[in-house]
């Protein structure tokens, strides 16, 4: 492969840091093990230097900020509020760095600073309605793994980081050193930045086999009716135990639970193919476009129009 300019990965972290949001560090790693000779250098810095404790309680070693340039800054997710000092640093970082990324609620940081008023962005989805509460000026998006918005990448719960950092290995090296890297972390590769924080399925959890056989029917058949009687009978149940045991193992109606992986689906849909919402809503079972529009404003609050244009503009980026 051919030899490349160095570029310099700084992780920005706080006191009680969770240290898992560290662990996108290892995909520059590998993605150096790729390369005729490392092409990135990963550093590890904090508002004074020195030792950091993280939230497990083991400490490591940090570099003080300073003024130097660097490729990509990635602010990593703290349990103490961002000190006014962070805060300027990252404030500082586009005129320093080519792109300035956060990992889960890492992006509180970004945005107290500033960086993401008027941008697109996510964060760990517990968290995503406080973001836009405290920032009305940001367009958060709760159900997003990671989010590219120009110059500013951020990024869902804290193992997204790593799909984050995939992304920009991807864009940075190519499509087969991101996949090598992937292979190596034994790690899907990689997760859309578009793809939901959730599974509907895993989300359901249910705990019988008969229901588990139930859900498996539904998503086989999502174009068919599915009503309660065919899922009672795919669980070996009659309607009435199913409806019960189905709600007392997953807290959800058969009929919603249905409407969800619908949902799923057709996202998938909508974010990967160039299908109309027509044919999108025929082959996930919602029938027509009005009826698949009412469940997306249900599940994200934005028609499927948006999610497919959004969808474009990141895989533009």
């Amino acid at each position: 492969m051919q030899k490349r300019p160095m570029q310099h990965i700084h992780f920005v972290v706080s006191p009680g840091f969770q240290v898992l949001s560290f662990a996108a560090s290892s995909a520059f790693e590998y993605a150096n093990r790729e390369m005729v000779e490392p092409i990135y250098d990963v550093r590890l810095l904090s508002e004074t230097g020195g030792s950091v404790q993280t939230s497990t309680g083991i400490s490591v070693a940090t570099e003080p900020f300073d003024d130097t340039n660097c490729d990509t800054l990635i602010v990593c997710r703290g349990v103490e509020p961002p000190t006014p000092g962070l805060i300027e640093f990252v404030r500082q970082a586009p005129r320093r760095c080519r792109r300035v990324a956060a990992i889960c609620t890492g992006a509180f940081s970004l945005a107290e600073a500033g960086l993401l008023d008027g941008r697109r962005a996510t964060t760990h989805w517990r968290c995503a309605r406080d973001l836009q509460a405290r920032f009305p000026k940001v367009k958060v998006e709760e159900d997003r793994i990671f989010i590219i918005d120009g110059p500013v990448w951020t990024s869902a719960g804290m193992t997204a980081g790593i799909d984050l950092a995939l992304a920009m290995i991807e864009q940075d090296l190519g499509v087969e050193v991101a996949r090598a890297v992937a292979k190596q972390l034994v790690v899907y590769h990689r997760r859309a930045g578009g793809q939901s924080q959730f599974s509907a399925l895993l989300e359901l959890e249910p705990k019988s086999g008969r229901i588990q056989s139930a859900l498996a029917y539904a998503k086989r058949y999502l174009t068919k009716p599915l009503t309660v009687g065919q899922l009672a009978e795919a669980a070996h149940l009659s309607p009435r135990q199913f409806s019960r045991a189905f709600r007392a193992e997953t807290g959800q109606s058969p009929a919603k639970a249905v409407e969800n992986l619908r949902i799923e689906a057709a996202r998938l849909m909508m974010e990967q193919s160039r299908h109309p919402i027509e044919v999108i809503a025929q082959q996930t079972g919602f029938a027509d476009r009005d009826r698949m529009r009412r469940a997306f404003l249900r599940a994200f609050g934005q028609p499927p129009q948006v999610i497919r244009r959004n969808a474009r503009a990141e895989a533009t980026a």
